[in-house]
């Protein structure tokens, strides 16, 4: 299981530069980071935001008990002032985010974390692990989820990733719109809905076909879902059909796992209609992605199961977040904006509040980002152009708001995309590459007489 404390789950120059700042002076300094994207990896329309939760979860988590503060004292990764500060460690910051499920975009502040600069540097790299795992993941889902038309789409990906990376993954996939999971912590962690029936090596240990489909039946009853393509698909069907009946009803579904999808899906919905059986739905596995689930769009699918291609970002595993400085308090005690300058990899300094800007019939038509002087000058200006704010509170005063980590905020962050992306433009929906579906637009309060410029 994962460690009890997520202390260590960080990059080592995360406290050796807690110790440098220590003897600089600096550590205790205010500071604002911020996590946000410079682009959408593989020309992506939209980004999901996903995982906050489970940051919530990490954040208070992260704590050096006696184990993880032998290891930095025996590896020698720190000295003692620095330890003495670990030992006491507690998040007493606070965070600021979209709301789990919200599309973002390029330039979009999607956390924001405001504490002193050891309090708030310390949880760079959990963070970014979570949310860029989470939120790849979410994204392959909502595009997989779009390419579906409203079927629905389960999630089996546990045997393809990291066993713990599997749970979250179950979890995100259902913020981009899944509906089950196969791996069964991700049921008890979260409450999804556990799907599964069995694989071929069931019906491989039985000495024919007809009996592992009447084993399975007699276990868990004709409704179930049935492998037909283990041997010949037709008359698979004819035998999974013939046990549900043998047992006193109708077959729930059958799965086809190789071939050529399409067509199979095709004849196969004949071939059961032909036996009386129109009401037996068709559910399609085999390396799926969204591209191949679009492609079975007019095929007589009725659900559809993604493993590989959704736990590993359907070709793109990380959002390309990252966590950056972009303000800190001076030697006066006065809040500086500071931000990187390097050609490639410019931020952009400043707390900033984001805000949706949505034409008259509702439909999102800019990402309104506003550098400010403090929260409540940013909502106040995104309330005056008619914006519709896109951060809430996650953490106040190092006190987690437990609405976003409680047992109904999955089934939150789900509602929160589906309504997100609707309100996107309909070229933001297009599974091709191209331009982020909304464009960025920033300005700053603090320098009004500059331009404002667009990501």
């Amino acid at each position: 299981m994962p460690p009890a404390s997520t202390a260590l789950l960080t990059d080592m120059y995360e406290l050796t530069m807690i110790e440098g700042a220590m003897r600089s002076g600096t550590a205790q300094r205010r500071s604002v980071f911020e996590v946000f994207t410079r682009r959408l990896p593989g020309g992506r329309r939209y980004g999901v935001v996903a995982g906050t939760a489970r940051v919530l979860d990490a954040v208070e988590a992260f704590r050096f008990g006696p184990a993880e503060l032998d290891y930095l004292a025996g590896a020698r990764i720190v000295g003692d002032e620095t330890l003495d500060f670990l030992r006491e460690y507690r998040f007493r910051g606070s965070i600021l985010g979209y709301g789990e499920g919200e599309c973002y975009f390029p330039g979009s502040p999607i956390l924001t974390v405001q504490g002193t600069f050891a309090d708030a540097v310390i949880l760079e790299t959990v963070i970014l692990s979570i949310l860029n795992h989470d939120s790849a993941v979410a994204a392959a889902a909502s595009r997989m989820t779009t390419a579906a038309h409203g079927r629905p789409c389960l999630e089996m990906g546990a045997r393809r990733t990291h066993e713990w990376a599997a749970v979250g993954a179950a979890r995100a996939a259902v913020v981009g719109g899944f509906v089950g999971t196969s791996v069964l912590e991700g049921g008890r962690s979260y409450g999804i809905r556990a799907i599964g029936t069995a694989a071929h090596s069931f019906t491989l240990v039985h000495d024919d076909e007809e009996a592992a489909f009447a084993a399975q039946v007699a276990t868990m009853g004709p409704g179930t879902t049935l492998l037909v393509d283990t041997y010949d698909v037709p008359r698979g069907v004819e035998r999974a059909v013939a046990a549900a009946r043998a047992a006193g009803g109708e077959l729930g579904a059958v799965r086809l796992d190789s071939g050529d999808l399409v067509a199979q899906a095709f004849t196969v919905r004949q071939q059961l209609d032909d036996l009386g059986a129109p009401s037996t739905r068709i559910t399609v596995t085999s390396d799926l992605d969204e591209f191949a689930i679009a492609a079975l769009g007019a095929a007589p699918v009725d659900s559809y199961g993604v493993g590989t291609r959704l736990v590993t970002g359907s070709g793109h595993p990380t959002a390309e977040l990252v966590y950056k400085l972009v303000a800190r308090e001076d030697a006066t005690g006065r809040m500086e904006e500071v931000a990187k300058a390097s050609a490639a990899k410019a931020s952009v300094g400043g707390l900033k509040m984001a805000g949706r800007m949505r034409d008259g019939e509702g439909r999102a038509v800019e990402e309104l980002v506003v550098a400010c002087g403090s929260v409540e000058q940013g909502l106040a200006e995104l309330e005056r152009v008619g914006a519709r704010p896109l951060q809430v509170p996650l953490v106040r005063d190092g006190q987690i708001v437990e609405e976003h980590r409680g047992p109904d905020a999955l089934a939150a962050a789900q509602r929160r995309h589906l309504a997100s992306r609707a309100e996107l433009p309909y070229d933001a929906w297009r599974l091709s590459e191209g331009e982020p579906g909304i464009p960025t637009r920033m300005i700053d309060l603090e320098k009004a007489d500059e331009p404002e410029f667009m990501v």
